[in-house]
């Protein structure tokens, strides 16, 4: 472990971190490096094969937190590991969308009725493999199904929004106001989208989870419904960006296609596992993700439609957001 370089590398940041936290941040990864050599890898070669039986580790001894994956991240980025470092960003990648589901519940429901759902107890502990995280989804999509009207579990789900927090969109009001009209706004979001997208295959850095390519931006530019969203009259369709879309365009099985398109972790592993479906209805959580800016920009609720999912069996998913009749 090169302990004086990740140490300039944690001082050295925009964001400094903390001496406390960098003490931290190095006995974990030393403490990873040792669980290595006794299954002869090293930080430079481990993967997430490795990662996932550490953090059944840290999760039986109750030290799965944020502090300890994050100081995994950063060394697995610091040495440009990245078989390492991606699974381990996995871990931070809606990792709250079922503490925040057992909140709306309560909110929507009431104590009672949440905690025959999602009582506290069984809340997945952070760092929990994705290929579990499929079972917790769903016995939580039975006992919603077996108490909730479809509307009901609709309604619930979209407010999850991938666990973001409700005002993480405000400041799509203020650039809606100043564009002046939906298509404006629509013209400016797209431009931002592209840019960004651009900027990250310039620099060769990542776009969240994933590197961007030429033919990545390519595959954009050709689909105005990904990404941003496309008005299609009074309504935006928007195709979610798959999520490992170099991935996906190589890809030439369907059910791969399917798999790179899917975003979330507590449902991906069963697009490869007969056994375990999960249903259709859990894409509610991405459609209130999908309609939030939009509702942050019109300062009012919409309404969405469902139009293609992958665990439907489409390749990729899409949504329909209707606007206000009002608005221009």
């Amino acid at each position: 472990m090169d302990k004086e370089g990740f140490r300039r590398y944690l001082t050295d940041r925009e964001q400094p971190i903390p001496e406390e936290e960098i003490v931290e941040n190095t006995k974990m990864v030393g403490r990873f490096e040792d669980f290595l050599d006794k299954s002869g890898k090293t930080l430079q070669t481990a993967s997430g094969t490795e990662f996932n039986r550490f953090a059944k580790i840290l999760i039986d001894e109750g030290m799965n937190t944020y502090l300890n994956f994050a100081a995994l991240s950063r060394y697995a980025y610091f040495i440009k590991n990245m078989d390492l470092f991606l699974p381990v960003l996995g871990i931070f990648d809606g990792s709250e969308v079922m503490n925040v589901l057992h909140e709306r519940l309560g909110e929507h429901l009431g104590d009672e009725k949440r905690d025959e759902i999602l009582p506290k107890q069984d809340l997945p502990p952070l760092g929990m493999p994705d290929t579990e995280k499929v079972d917790v989804t769903r016995e939580v999509l039975k006992r919603m199904t077996k108490t909730l009207s479809a509307e009901d579990c609709k309604r619930i789900l979209a407010d999850v929004a991938h666990g973001l927090p409700r005002d993480f969109r405000k400041g799509e009001r203020e650039k809606y106001l100043q564009a002046g009209s939906i298509d404006e706004y629509l013209k400016q979001k797209r431009e931002s989208a592209l840019a960004e997208l651009e900027k990250h295959r310039d620099d060769g850095t990542l776009f969240f989870n994933q590197y961007i390519t030429d033919d990545v931006v390519e595959y954009i530019k050709s689909r105005p419904d990904v990404l941003s969203g496309e008005r299609r009259g009074n309504t935006i369709y928007h195709t979610k960006i798959p999520f490992m879309t170099k991935e996906f365009l190589e890809a030439t099985d369907e059910r791969m296609r399917r798999y790179y398109a899917c975003h979330c972790a507590w449902a991906r592993e069963s697009i490869l596992d007969d056994e375990r479906d999960v249903s259709a209805d859990f894409c509610h959580c991405s459609g209130g993700f999908t309609k939030q800016p939009w509702e942050a920009a019109l300062d009012q609720p919409l309404e969405y439609e469902m139009v293609k999912s992958v665990l439907q069996g489409h390749t990729e998913c899409s949504f329909i957001i209707h606007l206000p009749e009002d608005v221009e």
